[in-house]
């Protein structure tokens, strides 16, 4: 898979993503010297672990005929250490349904178990960066 991003254009910092047919802006905060016209990369970064959990539960539910009405899911974060080698988030999910209380232990299993998290957590990441010169 591919995603790209292009400067977008009259702004001082903000990309345009493209993922797939979707379409949204990046940018960092005023204080950060940008325009604030899209969440941050760290604000993305929360939110897809958030997402992940989220997704991660209702595909789980819908699999084993768990009646999951919805999910509410808040993501906090805590970078004062990231420069120390620490950055902390924490998610909250809320979770609506009528399902008993062994098929809500089997979500709150699922929810710490989802792909992003373990990325995060359990996976060696390796990043190789390629810049060039436009022609």
């Amino acid at each position: 898979m591919s995603i790209t991003l292009q400067h977008k254009p009259g702004s001082a910092l903000a990309q345009t993503i493209h993922i797939r047919q979707h379409q949204l802006d990046a940018d960092v905060s005023l204080a950060e010297g940008g325009a604030d016209e899209g969440p941050s990369p760290h604000d993305l970064y929360d939110a897809a672990v958030g997402a992940c959990k989220a997704l991660t539960v209702l595909w789980f539910a819908k699999k084993k005929g768990i009646a999951v009405e919805d999910i509410h899911t808040e993501v906090h974060s805590d970078n004062s250490q990231e420069r120390a080698g620490v950055y902390r988030i924490q998610s909250k999910l809320v979770i609506s349904g009528t399902f008993s209380d062994a098929e809500f232990a089997q979500l709150v299993a699922v929810a710490g178990k989802c792909p992003v998290h373990k990325l995060m957590t359990s996976v060696t990441t390796e990043i190789t960066t390629q810049v060039e010169r436009a022609a």
